[in-house]
């Protein structure tokens, strides 16, 4: 779940690096303010050696970058992609995430949350570049939206990729874990080079006022991926 280590390596060398169909997987933390840095570091740096997982095509974690205009509510995040569900389960079901989680999560941890998609809709290798930035979007729909407003609302997001050239990777898709969702029903990651080129990116701006009455709330944030880093998958 978390972690933040910079090298980590992967015994399984070839792994399908494009599965026709992924999960992407987000969890947010809200660190306690009074937490031990060198306890938070411990638990980062563990959560980033889920990484060698065989169920785990990506992970990265750590502190988050900003949250927009957004008060600073969740300090860190945890992102990893695997290529099925069941992947998905056998990876929050193992020992060593367990571990990680019995460990430090219940002693040092105020809030979590996390939202879980389907996505085929990328372009590029399933491994975020080193140095990348990550745009992270939750929209939240009102109660009683039909479904034609969800589509609406999904293909804004999915075109925001012809706007904004700029975008390496776009995964859009429907929450299928409400359980730690806090409501939230999209998820959206956007993968930038570098921090400069997604200030212009503002996707509540590029929703309509009637797609807008939709929605009961947006949370965006960013996270930084160390420039540099090894992962052999």
């Amino acid at each position: 779940m978390l972690s933040s280590s910079n090298s980590n390596p992967n015994p399984n060398p070839n792994p399908n690096p494009n599965p026709s169909q992924f999960v992407e997987h987000v969890v947010l933390f809200k660190v306690k303010p009074d937490a031990d840095p060198s306890v938070v570091n411990a638990m980062f740096s563990k959560l980033n050696g889920l990484n060698s997982l065989d169920p785990v095509l990506h992970l990265k974690a750590g502190q988050i970058a900003r949250t927009g205009s957004s008060p600073l509510y969740f300090t860190h995040m945890l992102h990893s992609r695997h290529r099925t569900k069941t992947d998905l389960g056998s990876y929050a079901d193992h020992p060593a995430h367990i571990s990680v989680v019995t460990s430090y999560g219940r002693t040092i941890v105020d809030d979590i949350m996390a939202v879980d998609w389907m996505s085929d809709d990328i372009t590029g290798s399933m491994i975020v570049p080193p140095g990348s930035v990550l745009r992270v979007t939750f929209l939240k729909l009102k109660e009683g939206v039909e479904e034609s407003g969800k589509n609406e609302i999904l293909g804004v997001v999915k075109g925001i990729k012809e706007k904004f050239p700029s975008i390496k990777q776009l995964t859009v898709g429907e929450n299928f874990s409400p359980g730690r969702a806090k409501g939230f029903s999209i998820g959206s990651i956007a993968v930038f080079k570098c921090a400069t080129e997604l200030d212009a990116l503002d996707l509540e701006s590029e929703l309509a006022n009637e797609q807008k009455a939709f929605l009961d709330g947006i949370l965006a944030f960013d996270f930084v991926l160390p420039s540099v880093y090894v992962e052999t998958k």
